[in-house]
């Protein structure tokens, strides 16, 4: 979120933050003078460094782990909330590990639903929630193949994302689903096309531009609206 002298500092919770895209944009927010929660299982140096709220300890795939999550936070209010937080398994057809496909659906998919759902209660009035989805999770987009629990838990959380954005629309709360663009983590190997700074700036771009009139689509963040 770009941050005019006009506007306000905004609270942002941020999902799967002590690392990659998640402490990246932990770190530009931060700049920003916004207030960021940051959420993840483990800390570490770099995420304790920045002058934001850890939480750590935190399952996001787990549903008691999440309540707590929810009880620690209290009557906390956000203005963001950004479901970062996933995994990656390459699974190939013959030899498909089909314990790591469900490990990925609860992650990529079930967490961002539990988490939104708990949290309810702590977003304020317009606030937005923000999914980290991926482009491998479209159907007709799909011209390689494999990475089965990856594509499916993707999917999946693109449904979970619209109808999100259905059932709260009402409530004056818009949904995006993000696509970070193949950027090189650690959860890809250092592979990819662009760095973190970049991802996560297109990210917060995406979210700046994020409405009640546009909930539910599914964006790259750089701007280009993917087909499902």
């Amino acid at each position: 979120m770009q941050q005019s002298s006009e506007q306000r500092s905004r609270s942002v919770l941020i999902t799967g933050a002590n690392r990659g895209i998640g402490l990246e944009l932990c770190r530009q927010l931060q700049a920003q003078g916004h207030e960021v929660t940051a959420v993840c299982r483990k800390s570490n140096a770099e995420l304790d460094n920045l002058a934001v709220q850890v939480l750590d300890q935190c399952d996001v795939a787990d549903q008691n782990s999440v309540q707590q999550l929810a009880n620690t936070l209290g009557n906390q209010q956000f203005d963001v909330v950004i479901n970062n937080a996933g995994i990656l398994a390459r699974n190939a057809l013959g030899d498909i590990d089909y314990e790591t496909v469900m490990q990925q659906f609860q992650v990529n998919a079930m967490a961002p639903l539990m988490v939104t759902e708990a949290l309810l209660g702590n977003l304020k009035p317009a606030a937005k929630v923000a999914i980290v989805t991926s482009r491998m999770g479209s159907m007709s987009d799909n011209d390689s193949g494999g990475h089965y629990g990856y594509r499916m838990s993707k999917a999946a959380v693109n449904m979970a994302g619209t109808s999100l954005a259905v059932d709260l629309k009402p409530k004056g709360i818009a949904v995006g689903l993000l696509h970070p663009g193949y950027v090189k983590t650690d959860m890809t190997g250092g592979q990819g096309y662009v760095d973190t700074t970049q991802a996560a700036k297109g990210l917060l771009a995406r979210i700046d531009e994020l409405n009640l009139e546009n909930t539910g689509s599914f964006w790259h963040a750089e701007g280009e609206q993917l087909p499902w």
